[in-house]
């Protein structure tokens, strides 16, 4: 069942008391879905002072199965000011949002919450302050697959920042064996993708490839950026070359960067998670900015 806004969008939204400090204005837990039978799906909101700030939409990892949207990942949950903290002191508007985890709810449930999500923003754009022309969507991991699909499907989107997600489930156990990953098993029946399409990829591959950003690619893309560690051991660094390739032979703006010897969630190079964050901000900044 697909999520659906909590608020008519002539509607203030209804929002809880915010938290002011240092420029920003903070709202978190605010309801923006509703889904019958579901816990209510909620995101975090903070907007910089000035005038109409651009929007940044951050998707959160865990395998489809795990995670929330206070988190940017393990590597940054020392970080203070924390990354969101540090894109509102950019100029940013940055929406941290929560999707119906597998356990919950199968495929295409975890998009159509996070769609359900962009439009609740859009529809609330001007009494939230904020520039629903100019978006970007960024996610890490599961994250990253949601923000890349959904980004391949929604036009008003205008970049797309991706860390290591999985674009082809259809080749992802096969990627894994080959790369000599033995961590995970994507073709299990109970391995992440399987828990996502609620069958293992291979006995449905047409269920596979409708949840694969690979099958969506068009020349009409927005501007992609794919990071990618070398030594991904959990999402084989080879799926971010197959996007990647996918995207420039449809003719779409993409950009993709690896980091040698960069696990998943960029472990085993501490230095990559600042990196890969600048590197993105800097991208944002051009894609929404020009």
């Amino acid at each position: 069942m697909s999520a659906s806004s909590t608020d008519a969008p002539s509607e203030p939204p209804d929002l809880p008391e915010p938290v002011l400090a240092d420029g920003v204005t903070t709202w978190r837990a605010v309801e923006f879905a509703a889904v019958p039978g579901y816990r209510p799906l909620l995101l975090d909101l903070h907007r910089p002072d000035g005038p109409l700030p651009a929007l940044i939409v951050f998707l959160h990892g865990g395998g489809w199965r795990g995670g929330s949207r206070t988190g940017f990942g393990p590597a940054y949950a020392d970080w203070s000011p924390s990354p969101f903290l540090q894109l509102a002191a950019h100029g940013f508007a940055v929406a941290s949002l929560d999707y119906r985890l597998s356990g919950e709810a199968r495929f295409p449930a975890p998009l159509e919450d996070v769609a359900a999500g962009l439009g609740w923003l859009r529809a609330h754009a001007e009494h939230l302050e904020i520039d629903p022309t100019r978006i970007a969507l960024w996610g890490e991991s599961a994250g990253g697959h949601l923000a890349a699909l959904l980004g391949l499907t929604d036009p008003g989107v205008r970049a797309v920042v991706d860390w290591y997600g999985p674009a082809d489930l259809t080749t992802v156990a096969t990627d894994a064996a080959t790369g000599g990953i033995s961590a995970v098993d994507p073709g299990a029946p109970d391995s992440r993708e399987a828990l996502l399409l609620g069958v293992a990829p291979s006995s449905d591959p047409e269920r596979a490839r409708a949840a694969s950003p690979v099958t969506h690619v068009h020349a009409d893309a927005p501007p992609f950026l794919l990071l990618h560690g070398t030594a991904d051991r959990l999402v084989p660094t080879r799926q971010s070359e197959r996007f990647g390739a996918a995207l420039r032979d449809a003719g779409a703006a993409m950009t993709l960067e690896l980091f040698d010897g960069a696990d998943h969630l960029w472990l085993g190079r501490p230095d990559v998670a600042r990196a890969a964050f600048d590197r993105s901000v800097d991208f944002v900044l051009e894609c929404l900015t020009s």
